[in-house]
Protein backbone atom coordinates (compact mmCIF):
# COMPACT_ATOMS: atom_id res chain seq x y z
CA UNK A 1 0.00 0.00 0.00
CA UNK A 2 1.46 3.23 -1.17
CA UNK A 3 1.98 6.06 1.76
CA UNK A 4 -0.23 9.39 1.25
CA UNK A 5 1.14 12.23 -0.20
CA UNK A 6 1.39 13.88 3.40
CA UNK A 7 3.64 11.10 4.52
CA UNK A 8 5.89 11.18 1.70
CA UNK A 9 6.29 14.72 2.34
CA UNK A 10 7.28 14.14 5.72
CA UNK A 11 9.73 11.73 5.08
CA UNK A 12 11.18 13.40 2.03
CA UNK A 13 11.99 16.42 4.68
CA UNK A 14 13.22 14.39 7.18
CA UNK A 15 15.32 12.76 4.60
CA UNK A 16 16.32 16.52 3.55
CA UNK A 17 17.55 17.49 7.82
CA UNK A 18 19.59 14.51 7.15
CA UNK A 19 21.32 15.49 4.04
CA UNK A 20 21.70 19.09 5.85
CA UNK A 21 23.29 17.74 8.70
CA UNK A 22 25.30 15.74 6.36
CA UNK A 23 26.56 18.86 4.36
CA UNK A 24 27.19 20.55 7.76
CA UNK A 25 29.53 18.05 8.68
CA UNK A 26 31.30 18.15 5.29
CA UNK A 27 31.80 21.44 6.07
CA UNK A 28 33.25 21.15 9.21
CA UNK A 29 36.06 18.38 7.84
CA UNK A 30 36.65 20.62 4.83
CA UNK A 31 37.36 23.72 7.05
CA UNK A 32 39.67 20.97 9.67
CA UNK A 33 41.85 20.21 6.63
CA UNK A 34 42.23 23.70 5.23
CA UNK A 35 43.05 24.25 8.83
CA UNK A 36 45.67 21.81 8.56
CA UNK A 37 46.95 22.63 5.32
CA UNK A 38 47.49 26.25 5.89
CA UNK A 39 49.78 24.09 8.87
CA UNK A 40 51.72 22.32 6.33
CA UNK A 41 52.08 25.47 3.85
CA UNK A 42 53.55 27.58 7.29
CA UNK A 43 55.99 24.61 7.69
CA UNK A 44 57.01 24.22 4.09
CA UNK A 45 57.23 28.32 4.34
CA UNK A 46 54.82 28.23 1.27
CA UNK A 47 52.32 31.27 0.78
CA UNK A 48 49.03 30.06 2.60
CA UNK A 49 46.92 32.02 -0.09
CA UNK A 50 47.24 30.13 -3.39
CA UNK A 51 44.99 31.60 -5.96
CA UNK A 52 45.98 29.30 -8.45
CA UNK A 53 44.59 26.00 -6.54
CA UNK A 54 41.80 27.71 -5.67
CA UNK A 55 40.68 28.50 -9.11
CA UNK A 56 41.42 24.52 -9.62
CA UNK A 57 38.97 23.43 -7.06
CA UNK A 58 36.41 25.83 -8.81
CA UNK A 59 37.12 24.28 -12.11
CA UNK A 60 36.92 20.71 -10.54
CA UNK A 61 33.59 21.57 -9.11
CA UNK A 62 32.03 22.98 -11.98
CA UNK A 63 33.28 20.33 -14.00
CA UNK A 64 31.86 17.45 -11.20
CA UNK A 65 28.50 19.39 -11.24
CA UNK A 66 28.01 19.13 -14.98
CA UNK A 67 28.88 15.61 -14.78
CA UNK A 68 26.34 15.21 -12.00
CA UNK A 69 23.54 17.47 -14.29
CA UNK A 70 23.15 20.08 -11.77
CA UNK A 71 23.93 24.09 -13.12
CA UNK A 72 27.79 25.12 -12.67
CA UNK A 73 27.08 28.52 -11.90
CA UNK A 74 25.10 28.16 -8.67
CA UNK A 75 27.65 25.36 -7.83
CA UNK A 76 30.56 27.71 -8.68
CA UNK A 77 29.14 30.33 -6.00
CA UNK A 78 28.60 27.33 -3.84
CA UNK A 79 32.48 26.50 -3.83
CA UNK A 80 33.44 29.73 -3.48
CA UNK A 81 31.76 30.21 -0.15
CA UNK A 82 33.13 26.58 0.92
CA UNK A 83 36.49 28.67 0.19
CA UNK A 84 35.83 31.91 1.33
CA UNK A 85 34.76 29.81 5.04
CA UNK A 86 38.16 27.76 4.90
CA UNK A 87 39.89 31.36 4.37
CA UNK A 88 38.31 33.00 7.67
CA UNK A 89 39.23 29.87 9.88
CA UNK A 90 42.65 30.12 8.50
CA UNK A 91 42.63 33.86 9.34
CA UNK A 92 40.80 33.78 12.54
CA UNK A 93 43.24 31.00 13.54
CA UNK A 94 45.87 33.44 13.35
CA UNK A 95 44.60 35.90 15.92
Amino acid sequence: MKDSPDRELESCRAEIGVIDREIVALLRRRVDMGLKTKSLKQELGVPILDPTREAAVIRSAVESAREAGLPAEPVREIFWRILSLSRTAQQSEEK
